[in-house]
């Protein structure tokens, strides 16, 4: 048998190319029907959650957005039975608490989830993770009920600071696991580079892993405050509330939050009116906040020196 005649017989068919052709745009077709189905479910299930939250700031518009005024945000709670009002007094409250909680609670949790990242593997980080998630999963009103055992009986007072202690007890956790989880993103490489010209750890992991995870560290931080900005049960327990003015530590004090519970249970129509208001302007804030940590989780990374 020639050579021409050995390559005549190897050479595929045409009957063969055609039925490999055909096979092959069976396949695609499949595989776009399937693609196709995939996509549809996807946006149906988006759409299936997103449904709960635009009732839910539906409602709220509706009900909330009559009651709104710059004398809500300014004046302080009126007496049963006389018109007007406002909460600014809660204002001030949420405001005090936050700042003690962040004072409290981030620097914990840097420092955690630095450590965290830097000795990932230790016994001392299992543990310590181990508390943060369980923490994390922990029911607010139990970190409350703790909070008041722990500084409101020893006080034997409600106040700002058992508030903060409580918000700072939920705010820990949640800056130490994202700070661990941010750090841990950085490229090995950098860390090596770092070290092989000289710095010590503790200088690479503050000069230059932490910058370049500062987008995204603080992107947690901003997605912390507004979990734990709208938090009422742990603050029924420690802050207590308070219908007049007042921003001293050691005593009760009003929230947001806590405004909006007592309001909403209250069977008058003014004070009612109110609180789907401020429950309006709460949402708005944590709205807020959220879209301040998504630009900043889009904005470049810190370039490391």
């Amino acid at each position: 048998m020639t050579t021409d005649e050995a390559r005549t017989t190897t050479r595929p068919s045409a009957a063969w190319r055609a039925q490999a052709d055909v096979r092959t745009a069976a396949s695609l077709a499949g595989r776009r029907r399937r693609d196709a189905l995939m996509r549809i479910a996807i946006a149906l299930s988006a759409a299936l959650a997103l449904i709960p939250l635009v009732l839910i700031l539906g409602y709220l518009l509706v009900r909330g957005l009559g009651g709104l005024s710059l004398a809500l945000l300014t004046a302080l709670p009126k007496p049963v039975g006389e018109p007007g009002g406002g909460i600014a007094n809660a204002i001030a409250g949420s405001l005090l608490l936050l700042g003690i909680a962040a004072v409290c609670g981030i620097p914990v949790g840097l420092l955690a989830g630095t450590y965290l990242a830097e000795r990932p593997n230790g016994r001392l980080a299992a543990v310590v993770r181990f508390v943060a998630d369980v923490l994390n999963g922990t029911p607010s009103i139990v970190v409350g009920i703790a909070v008041w055992a722990a500084v409101v009986r020893p006080m034997q007072r409600f106040s700002a600071l058992a508030g903060g202690v409580a918000l700072a007890v939920i705010l820990a956790p949640l800056v130490a696991r994202t700070t661990e989880q941010m750090l841990r993103l950085v490229p090995p490489t950098v860390r090596e580079a770092a070290l092989a010209l000289g710095f010590t750890e503790w200088r690479t992991a503050l000069r230059v892993i932490a910058p370049a995870a500062g987008p995204g560290i603080a992107t947690g931080l901003l997605v912390a405050l507004s979990r734990v900005a709208g938090e009422t049960a742990p603050l029924l327990f420690t802050a207590f509330g308070n219908p007049y003015w007042s921003v001293s530590p050691s005593e009760p004090i009003a929230a947001v939050p806590l405004q909006i519970y007592t309001y909403a249970l209250s069977p008058y129509d003014e004070w009612r009116a109110q609180a789907w208001a401020a429950a309006l302007g709460l949402v708005g804030v944590v709205a807020v906040l959220t879209i301040a940590a998504r630009a900043v989780a889009r904005r470049p990374r810190v370039r490391t020196r």
